[in-house]
């Protein structure tokens, strides 16, 4: 039965795109598609009730999978290597080439090809991954059927690029569940380079000058975490003799084993997560990616790419628990933390908030995993999850909004609900549940606040870190939420939206499992936190009763904060419906107002009528990209020299 689960969530998704590709109609496409996101997604369903289990599937239609993933591999790599050489791109080439030069010696000379190493692992973490990319990814999968469709149309293509798009959109969603599904590190890497091709092709699918240079960047950058990749298998494969995770987590934590023949790929997969999930130094590549079709950013920000990044670097953390490499990836990630989280603070451009938020998020995931307790892992996994949902809510919103009003400029997001009322709705809830009580997200930063105070008392610069850049998303969500919900036009109603099923759908579904998943926290932290946790200690960091998650240190009390949220919002509600229209308030012009053709503004210059018109203060002398990039990428560098060179 597992046999046939992982094939739904690995092998399907490829022959799936495979016929998206060749049957290229746009019926068969809305067919195609969603199609094969709900196997997906059964199957991953279908691995829910799964321990953790070793897999070892030993053939795919009668051939090897070592020879075929091998053998693909390299024709991978092959492939990439004639992208860098027709683009002439020197440092792309150099990359491929040290990975091919290094596979070729993994291969045939270091590789005991009679050992048996099982090819998958089933576990909570790996589950819950797998459900993420499934479900989000299977929704923006969806999402997408309608979105390029307008796309297209926007650009006035004279021939559909939608088969191409879709191949590597599904390609994406089964190359993801192989990666986290995957025991074997050479496995592991295979579907991480078909990550890296896939957010490659994506990212330039637009095919204009910005998108290709884009694209470039985004490869070249995620090459350097293929090359660590490489150099970590053949270290680990010299020096333990095998390739297996378990097996490498088991021997790892062994006194005789802390030692730099062990810890140095540690910190090489690492430095791998950190390129791919766009830490500094490498968070350009995730802005820029900012280019491609809305279905792209959201997947590479909510479900994939980036996720795998985090991914790795949380199931090696047994290796190198209570380590200086460990101490080193929770401050690298607590300084991309606060420091992207102040440079989405410095944004007006809606996708450039969500990209830096991303990566903030991810930051605190990676200094999690470098705090390396029980409570710490447990924080890190609520993230990931709560994280992906409304991460992937908000991109699909800001997509839909983009296309409506021709912007990605919160500003020009006001009086939204006017134009937009669902959407406009549904934005909010997402960044709502970004940033209040009693979301899931809120819960996760508790958590991690909360371990990094507990296990790294002699670190409080740690602390600090993490608690100024949860006050700083504070801030930019909240601006934004401001924005929208405001109207400079009392008494105007909303008008009705019209929107294609593929795209409310997705928004509808994201909304919902943003808010009952957030509801369920307890049982989400019970039935698939928990049981992770067992890899990094014995007992439980938390316990839950009543609706309330808590340890000796203190708790989080969900099913009350929701009784309070409810009876605010009813009294909130009852009385916005008492408010007579001419309560509204105008903007204070100092006596000079006055009101044209329905605008609110003053008495100017000349008896000239000058209109009102309000913006929000974006700090940029303080938090703008020319500020802090250049010195952020400076002192993230520093941090990883001393990360990696500590190790020798």
């Amino acid at each position: 039965m597992l046999d046939t689960l992982v094939f739904g969530c690995v092998a399907f998704p490829l022959l799936a795109a495979l016929a998206v590709y060749f049957v290229r109609g746009e019926a068969a496409r809305r067919l195609i598609v969603p199609g094969a996101v709900a196997v997906t997604a059964l199957s991953a369903l279908g691995m829910a009730g799964s321990g953790p289990i070793m897999f070892a599937p030993k053939s795919f239609l009668g051939i090897g999978l070592d020879g075929l993933i091998a053998f693909l591999d390299f024709a991978l790599l092959f492939y990439i290597l004639y992208l860098g050489t027709k683009m002439r791109h020197l440092l792309i080439m150099g990359m491929t080439v040290l990975q091919i030069v290094g596979l070729i010696y993994l291969e045939f000379f270091l590789m005991d090809h009679g050992a048996t190493v099982p090819g998958f692992y089933v576990d909570s973490l790996s589950l819950t991954m797998v459900l993420i990319i499934s479900f989000v990814g299977g929704l923006i999968c969806v999402y997408g059927l309608g979105y390029m469709k307008e796309h297209e149309e926007h650009l006035h293509l004279p021939q559909t690029k939608q088969p191409r798009f879709f191949f590597f959109v599904v390609l994406f969603l089964g190359a993801m569940n192989g990666l986290v599904l995957s025991n074997n590190l050479a496995w592991m890497y295979f579907f991480w380079e078909i990550t890296t091709l896939c957010s490659f092709m994506l990212i330039g699918h637009d095919g204009t000058d910005e998108a290709k240079t884009n694209a470039t960047r985004a490869l070249w950058m995620n090459m350097v975490g293929g090359v660590a990749f490489v150099f970590a298998l053949l270290f680990l494969q010299k020096g333990m003799g095998t390739l297996s995770v378990q097996d490498i987590l088991a021997r790892a934590v062994e006194p005789e084993m802390r030692t730099t023949a062990v810890l140095l790929p540690m910190a090489m997969l690492c430095l791998a997560g950190f390129t791919k999930s766009a830490q500094l130094p490498f968070q350009s590549w995730l802005c820029g990616a900012m280019v491609a079709p809305t279905p792209v950013s959201a997947l590479l920000h909510s479900s994939t790419m980036v996720k795998a990044g985090v991914y790795l670097i949380l199931r090696m953390a047994p290796g190198y628990a209570g380590t200086a490499l460990s101490t080193g990836v929770a401050l690298f990630g607590a300084f991309t933390f606060i420091v992207t989280s102040a440079l989405a603070a410095g944004q007006s451009n809606g996708k450039k908030i969500l990209a830096y938020s991303t990566i903030a998020n991810l930051g605190l995931i990676v200094a999690c995993a470098g705090i390396n307790t029980a409570a710490s892992v447990a924080a890190a996994m609520m993230l990931i999850i709560f994280h992906a949902i409304s991460k992937g809510l908000l991109f699909l919103c800001v997509g839909a909004i983009e296309q409506k009003i021709g912007s990605r400029n919160i500003e020009d997001m006001r009086n939204l609900f006017e134009r937009m009322p669902r959407t406009a709705v549904i934005t909010v809830i997402g960044i709502v549940t970004m940033m209040l009580p009693p979301f899931g997200m809120l819960i996760a930063k508790w958590m991690a606040i909360e371990s990094a105070a507990g296990a790294m008392s002699a670190m409080p610069l740690l602390v600090i870190m993490i608690a100024l850049g949860s006050a700083l998303t504070v801030l930019f969500w909240a601006r934004w939420a401001g924005i929208m919900l405001g109207s400079s036009r009392p008494g105007f109603g909303p008008m009705q939206e019209e929107q294609d099923i593929t795209i409310r759908l997705p928004l509808v579904s994201l909304v919902g499992g943003a808010l009952v998943l957030s509801l369920l926290a307890p049982f989400v932290y019970t039935g698939l936190v928990e049981p992770a946790i067992a890899m990094y200690a014995k007992a439980s960091a938390y316990g839950v009763s009543i609706g309330t998650i808590g340890n000796t240190m203190g708790a989080f009390a969900v099913y009350p904060l929701y009784l309070l949220l409810g009876a605010g919002f009813y009294y909130a509600w009852r009385a916005a419906r008492n408010t007579p229209d001419s309560a509204a308030s105008l903007p204070y012009m100092g006596g000079s107002q006055m009101t044209q053709d329905g605008v609110v503004g003053f008495n100017g210059p000349m008896n000239q009528f000058v209109p009102n018109a309000a913006g929000n203060y974006y700090l940029e002398k303080l938090f703008g990209e020319a500020q802090l990039t250049k010195p952020g990428n400076v002192v993230a560098i520093v941090l990883l020299i001393l990360m990696i060179g500590g190790m020798l």
